[in-house]
């Protein structure tokens, strides 16, 4: 089995999830199957049919967040000592080398990427041309735009 990258963060959010779904979201759905069965012919019972609904969403996703745990490999950037290199959970400060426009991206896990809060997958074309680089280098990511050259300003293991 192969094991997929995550930080602490990441993992923290999916177990927050995971409690979620089995404490407070599997007793509220099984309760409101049980009040739909009350009022008869489940054939034309929109609540029942809604609740079966909400029950086998939520199912899913419990099995899909423990699959997802039971192959993360946790890793907290903060236990491993700087390098200046960029790896897996460490925020990167860049420079557009064309424009001078500043941006930063954090390296996480597949399922933590969230391109709004510039935290990018570590499978994502900008992770991949950092990933081993260190401060001052210089590094040319294959977009869909084209060519984007960036020089790496900063790494930090926060």
């Amino acid at each position: 089995m192969n094991k997929v990258p995550m930080t602490v963060a990441g993992e923290a959010a999916l177990r927050a999830e995971l409690e979620q779904l089995k404490k407070v979201d599997r007793p509220r759905i099984s309760k409101a199957i049980a009040e739909a069965r009350e009022h008869g012919d489940l054939k034309e019972n929109a609540e029942y049919h809604a609740a079966r609904d909400q029950q086998s969403f939520a199912e899913g996703r419990v099995m899909d967040i423990e699959s997802k745990l039971a192959e993360a490999q946790v890793i907290d950037v903060t236990k491993i000592p700087p390098t200046g290199r960029v790896i897996f959970g460490t925020t990167v400060d860049l420079i557009n080398v064309e424009t001078e426009e500043a941006v930063r991206y954090r390296i996480v896990g597949e399922d933590e990427a969230e391109v709004k809060s510039n935290r990018i997958s570590v499978t994502s074309p900008i992770a991949r041309a950092l990933i081993g680089k260190e401060e001052g280098d210089t590094v040319i990511v294959r977009a869909p735009g084209g060519d984007v050259e960036f020089e790496i300003d900063q790494v930090q293991h926060i």
